[in-house]
């Protein structure tokens, strides 16, 4: 690629510029991307589809009253301490609408005061916790669990990077044998995190970024620069010992790793790209997210790290003990009889037998994901101590079921009210408001609690009903399900069509991406079901820090499966890539495999654990919903890079032969 050669001469003529303006870009990224996690905000909107019923009633209700339907603050306190809540939410600006006892718990101890705020105009509220530390009792409630969750992912951030960048130092230094070397990706990871984050803020300026989107998008950067910088530094060393320091490294190291690297970065942006297929806010904040730090992570690779290796030389291996500077030679020079050169041979000796095991568990791993429940975003992925959780808590333990799940109905003839009331799982309905000419506000209370099938029957029943239309927790999830589902085939032909096109580019092959979309299905299929086995069923909760929700967020799989099918293709890149080169360079089938699984068994490993460092730091966070994406994307890299890479692609590419060369006469003039 002409463009790679360019930045490898560019780097030998310039890495001290590079290194200069690269140093620059940090700190100036960094401190114009300080606030950003302050400026991401959280929305009930943001896992709502706009163009479903339930979002468009919401609209119609709120310009039609002035008010957003649904209390916006909740306060539960003993009666005294309830007026006392009630007379000052009543003082404030921005609330249209207080009801002193909206409901009586069930042992007459605590009153619900609900608030509801106005829908428009400069009365909005700017920001509600300064005022629920005003109230008496526990205060929640739609706006104040948004704020929380976003200073939530603040706290979660720093932490995080506090501990994911010391372990991500050592584990490289254990991996480079060297302290220079080690230093390389974790600069690289700091400079792609800084830029992620002043990228981020810019975006938030044009279009809203979900809150819920900044942790992962970051992990992903740090992540994702790191393993690019770990296959150019272990590829350089390589080059290094070949050619020794000079244009003749760079040139060669760029040809190689380096288009490895801009075609992994493009593949992973690829995938995050299919997540715009489906109109929800969050996924689309992980789009907009996803097709950011690809690219930036393989820009920073392939212009920092070419600098420094050309400022560094053979120096790149200091600062490291005598007998892991051997280590490091001998690693850099042997082509084969290594430990993954063995161990290739010896699983393509039995391929069928190791086929079929690591076929098998994967897919015994996977079963669990067969039985999986889902339920939507709400108070209950906060931690224990958020008072907008603990709200969540008392209202499910000591009021009626469905108080907090009211269906909010805009009725166009009063005829059907009374229809209404005698529908099945109805417990009460409140007195009609009419909001305009034909249109009547009505909230109804389900007997049953918001994600039972019990309520979804009852909001499917009153949508059957002629002019009635209806929002609410419950018809909400209904939408976006029934979203995700029309969707959900766009974004898997998108993902499979670009994922072949990209690896039939790099391998020249039509057998090899179609067997790497085969196996990426399977992989990922075993994450999923551990996931359920952790997080459905409530396994690990005391070492997690988390407590069962008995489901799983309902967009999870789609997020979860476009994230981690990038990062399954992107390792599959590294390896492929690698065996074709042995492969073009005349040697045959099995050769090729075993002498590429040697140049990047190590080195897939290696960036795979590192990548479940940066992202499974974010299982400490205290919302749900990270930490199940964080453990999901850090288990569907550890199966990827272990049972699938280390044994399912040498014994299936042992079994094909030659046949994994194949391609139809058309594709073939597309060779090199």
């Amino acid at each position: 690629m002409p463009m790679l050669v360019a930045l490898a001469d560019l780097a030998h003529r310039r890495p001290r510029a590079i290194a200069v303006a690269a140093v620059l870009a940090a700190v100036a990224a960094a401190l114009f991307g300080a606030s950003t996690p302050s400026r991401l905000q959280s929305s009930d909107n943001d896992f709502q589809d706009r163009g479903s019923e339930s979002f468009r009633t919401l609209q119609v209700l709120s310009r039609a009253t002035g008010v957003l339907p649904g209390p916006s603050l909740i306060v539960v306190a003993p009666p005294r301490q309830a007026v006392v809540a009630a007379a000052r939410l009543k003082a404030q600006p921005y609330v249209a609408l207080v009801k002193p006892r909206a409901a009586v718990s069930r042992d007459r101890k605590l009153v619900l005061v609900t608030a509801w705020f106005k829908s428009y105009g400069t009365t909005e509220a700017p920001g509600v916790s300064g005022l629920a530390r005003t109230l008496p009792g526990i205060v929640g409630g739609a706006t104040l669990a948004n704020e929380q969750v976003s200073k939530q992912s603040e706290r979660d951030l720093l932490r995080a990077e506090l501990i994911a960048f010391p372990l991500l130092l050592l584990l490289a230094l254990w991996i480079f044998r060297g302290l220079v070397a080690a230093l390389l990706p974790v600069a690289a990871g700091l400079l792609a995190l800084f830029t992620t984050l002043a990228l981020l803020r810019l975006v938030n300026d044009v279009t809203p970024i979900s809150v819920f989107a900044l942790n992962l998008v970051t992990g992903a950067a740090i992540g994702l620069a790191i393993d690019y910088s770990l296959l150019l530094v272990s590829r350089y060393r390589e080059e290094l010992a070949r050619h020794g320091p000079g244009r003749e490294a760079l040139r060669a190291t760029l040809a190689t790793a380096g288009r490895t690297v801009a075609f992994s970065a493009v593949t992973v942006a690829a995938a995050f790209a299919s997540l715009l297929v489906f109109p929800l806010a969050f996924l689309h904040s992980m789009a907009i997210g996803g097709m950011i730090v690809a690219p930036l992570a393989g820009l920073v690779a392939l212009t920092l790290l070419p600098a420094l290796f050309a400022l560094l030389g053979e120096r790149v291996n200091a600062l490291a003990p005598h007998r892991w500077q051997r280590a490091s030679e001998r690693a850099a020079r042997t082509d084969e009889h290594g430990g993954w050169y063995r161990f290739a041979h010896w699983v393509m000796r039995r391929p069928g037998w190791v086929a079929l095991g690591s076929a098998t568990l994967l897919v015994a791993l996977g079963l669990p994901f067969l039985g999986v429940r889902f339920i939507g975003v709400d108070a209950g992925v906060l931690p224990p101590s958020s008072s907008a959780r603990q709200v969540e808590d008392v209202l499910r333990a000591k009021f009626a079921p469905g108080l907090d799940s009211p269906l909010h109905l805009a009725v166009r003839s009063l005829d059907v009210v009374s229809r209404i009331r005698r529908l099945p799982g109805v417990l009460a309905v409140a007195a009609p408001e009419r909001v305009g000419p034909g249109l009547w506000s009505l909230d109804v209370i389900p007997r049953a609690p918001a994600m039972s099938d019990r309520t979804k029957q009852l909001v499917r029943a009153v949508r059957r009903l002629p002019g009635v239309q209806v929002s609410g927790k419950t018809a909400w999830y209904l939408d976006t399900a029934a979203s995700l589902r029309h969707h959900l085939p766009y974004a898997l032909a998108l993902l499979a069509v670009t994922t072949f096109v990209l690896l039939f580019i790099v391998t020249q092959s039509v057998v090899l991406p179609l067997k790497a979309l085969l196996m990426n299905l399977l992989g990922l299929s075993a994450a999923f079901g551990v996931l359920v086995l952790i997080f459905q069923d409530g396994r690990l909760q005391g070492l997690l820090g988390y407590r069962s929700q008995g489901a799983l967020e309902l967009t999870q799989p789609v997020l979860l499966f476009a994230i981690a099918f990038g990062l399954a293709t992107d390792y599959g890149v590294f390896l492929l890539s690698r065996i074709k080169e042995a492969h073009d360079a005349g040697l045959p089938n099995r050769e090729a495999v075993a002498l590429g699984l040697e140049r990047t068994g190590r080195v897939v490993t290696a960036a795979a654990l590192l990548f479940c460092v940066a992202v499974g730091a974010f299982a400490t966070s205290g919302i749900l919903i990270v930490k199940e994406l964080g453990i999901g994307i850090a288990l569907a890299v550890a199966i990827d890079a272990s049972l699938v890479r280390a044994l399912l692609v040498p014994s299936l590419m042992a079994l094909l032969g030659d046949w994994n060369w194949w391609a139809p006469a058309p594709l073939r003039r597309f060779r090199r």
